[in-house]
């Protein structure tokens, strides 16, 4: 009689817990246990709760190679899902094996848990761990599948709503309540107000400000104040929720016929725009990519989207500054170039279109498209090459928890037809033609910090904040990354020969970008170093880009004349024409701010069982050399905290999105 000693940790969140049997099967080289249930006196998988079991077999197992677990009913409760976190054996020969679970497991469901350290496809030589890791992938890719959401778009995963995801990868059921409330509570203050649904135009702007007594921050705050001012609105294409757009002007773009006479006032004195430009003062945004996307019919007529122009100028105080604005791309006598020397009413509309403009790029693109969309397609491509002991899939899994999910929904609830972003004046089918249009200029070097910043020439200008502290997060996420892929990758033919490796970047680039040679994303890997490049671009799109995009919605864009995704009336053709009264006519009506101010409290709001960036679960690896790096990207990732802090408490609008300690894991909401 052999006696096995298993301690079983079930996770510490809420609901992680189950009253339901478990069940264990032993299987090692030369044989396996009976199927054992695992029961104690007392209520045995609790929430948090390490429980001791001896499982006794008759049989001689020899090396100990995986667990079989299985979650079977107690007929008289309902089902509760249960989250293990991992197993510990202890052998009748007194070796201790790790078996890690890190997941949910469903009723009825059967996972097979593999101990020891991370291997790598050539690596297994035991039949029974060759055929189980076939079987295992046989299952996910049976399971995970690739669906078109639209011709030319990045596919997505299979699934058409979450209640269909596997236990695995959906959200716990404390997260699914508390998004839940958060829609109901706000819901209910936005009806007891009259706000929802109402068709009335706003009286004044001030007005606005009753759309939430209590969900404020201080940044909405400041914003709702000092939108108007031009230095406020130039700081927003550096450190506002879209900061990847604006790129230094080495010369003015033909369309854009913008003159000294005109901006003279506006730079410093004695200068003229060229010599500004060849000082490196001088910086466009330019959303060319809306031009031609077509827009939503709004009570018998077609919105418009403004393609517009701005100019910028880099001032002797270091301020970025709005010099000259023209909302479409082909100049002409109904297309002027606003100026800061016009009317008030003038020039304020010509940033609200600009802002709209922003506003949409900025959730189509920057976030939807580039972060959410790309980030399934990393996670489905994980989830359908990987078996579970891969080490690249050990190193993945936590930068993908609930992506699915979130984007599952809000396909839905948010993005659908029927969801609040089809109220934006692009309307559903102008959203999908914008990010086919965007997908199709996608490059592989522009999700890739250092390489982005260095194409937009803004390596050298001052406060940028998303610069700052990006590149060095970039570069401690990097060199996290680099230890752990060299340490399973000591030389680039290990790379060459991972099959399963060579699978997953070649899904990822026939899922992701489509196949397109040009974007420069890779297809396959030949060297180590592309593997590190690729994998920190995967985890700081999935975490900090996130973040930068994601975190400051509410701050910035509650105010709803600073960027709102619907506006009413068309660009202004003609100058001197425009009022105070145009302005609250052009901007969404009552009900529709109050849709638009309540989704992004929701994309921004806090929850409880938020994972910070750097909190990888240790377990999932067995190494300790791999443990003791983990150990030091948190280091690293504190040391910036308090750096990024220290920087903040200076600054009259502190930069806080890309604050390690306010970053999550992964795509969450």
């Amino acid at each position: 009689m052999s006696e096995y000693e298993l301690e079983v940790t079930t996770g510490d969140m809420k609901y992680a817990g189950t009253f339901d049997n478990v069940f264990v099967t032993l299987i090692g080289t030369e044989g396996q246990s009976e199927r054992s249930k695992l029961d104690n006196y007392g209520i045995d998988f609790k929430a948090g709760k390490v429980g001791t079991y001896t499982l006794k077999t008759n049989l001689s197992l020899g090396t100990l190679l995986l667990i079989k677990v299985e979650k079977d009913p107690l007929l008289v409760l309902p089902e509760s899902e249960w989250f293990c976190t991992k197993i510990v054996v202890t052998t009748p020969e007194g070796d201790v094996l790790l078996f890690p679970c890190h997941r949910w497991i469903s009723r009825g469901e059967m996972v097979e848990l593999r101990g020891g350290r991370a291997m790598k496809a050539f690596e297994d030589d035991h039949p029974l761990l060759i055929e189980q890791r076939k079987k295992e992938l046989m299952f996910k890719k049976s399971i995970y599948q690739w669906k078109i959401l639209a011709k030319g778009l990045s596919h997505i995963n299979n699934f058409n709503s979450p209640s269909e995801l596997p236990a695995e990868v959906r959200f716990s059921e404390s997260k699914s309540t508390e998004v839940a409330n958060t829609q109901t509570l706000t819901g209910l203050e936005l009806k007891f107000k009259g706000l929802l649904g109402s068709n009335e135009k706003w009286e004044k702007l001030d007005d606005m400000k009753r759309i939430f007594w209590f969900k404020k921050t201080a940044m909405s705050e400041y914003v709702a104040e000092h939108w108007k001012e031009d230095d406020f609105f130039g700081s927003q294409f550096l450190n506002g929720v879209n900061p990847n757009v604006i790129k230094r002007c080495f010369e003015l773009p033909s369309n854009f016929p913008v003159t000294d006479e005109m901006v003279a006032p506006f730079l410093e004195e004695g200068s003229s725009l060229q010599q500004e430009i060849k000082k490196g003062k001088i910086f466009l945004y330019d959303q060319k990519i809306l031009d031609g996307i077509p827009t939503r019919v709004y009570n018998g007529d077609s919105l418009q989207v403004s393609a517009g122009l701005c100019l910028l100028y880099l001032n002797p105080e270091d301020k970025l500054m709005p010099i000259a604005i023209q909302l479409q791309q082909k100049p002409s006598d109904q297309n002027p170039i606003f100026l800061p020397s016009d009317s008030q009413a003038d020039w304020l509309l010509a940033k609200i279109f600009i802002r709209n403009a922003d506003a949409i790029d900025h959730q189509a693109v920057q976030h939807l498209m580039k972060t959410h969309f790309m980030v399934e397609v990393y996670t489905v491509a994980t989830l359908r090459c990987f078996p579970v002991i891969h080490p690249i899939y050990k190193l993945l899994l936590p930068h993908f928890r609930y992506t699915l999910h979130i984007n599952t929904g809000g396909r839905t609830n948010l993005f659908g037809p029927e969801g609040p972003l089809s109220i934006s004046s692009p309307g559903y089918d102008g959203l999908i033609v914008f990010m086919k249009k965007a997908l199709s200029e996608l490059t592989y070097n522009s999700l890739c910090l250092p390489y982005n910043i260095t194409a937009r020439g803004l390596d050298s200008i001052p406060n940028f904040y998303y610069r700052d502290d990006g590149i060095k997060l970039w570069n401690i996420i990097n060199s996290f990354v680099s230890a752990v892929v060299n340490h399973f990758y000591p030389l680039d033919i290990e790379v060459q020969k991972d099959t399963e490796l060579q699978e997953w970047i070649s899904e990822i680039f026939t899922h992701g970008v489509l196949g397109k040679k040009a974007s420069g994303f890779p297809s396959h890997f030949n060297t180590v170093d592309e593997v590190i490049k690729f994998i920190t671009t995967v985890i700081f799109t999935a975490t900090a880009q996130h973040a930068a995009v994601n975190n400051g919605q509410y701050d910035y864009n509650s105010w709803m004349p600073n960027g709102s995704l619907l506006l009413l009336k068309p660009p202004p053709t003609t100058k001197g024409q425009s009022t105070m009264e145009t302005i609250l006519e052009t901007l969404p009506d009552v009900g529709e701010t109050a849709i638009f101010a309540a989704i992004l409290w929701l994309l921004s709001d806090k929850y409880t069982d938020e994972v910070p960036l750097g909190a990888y679960p240790t377990e999932r690896f067995d190494e300790p050399a791999v443990q003791l790096m983990i150990k030091e990207f948190q280091a690293e990732l504190s040391y910036l905290s308090e750096e990024i802090k220290a920087r903040n408490s200076k600054l009259e609008i502190p930069y806080n999105y890309l604050n390690p300690s306010e970053i999550e894991n992964s795509i969450t909401i």
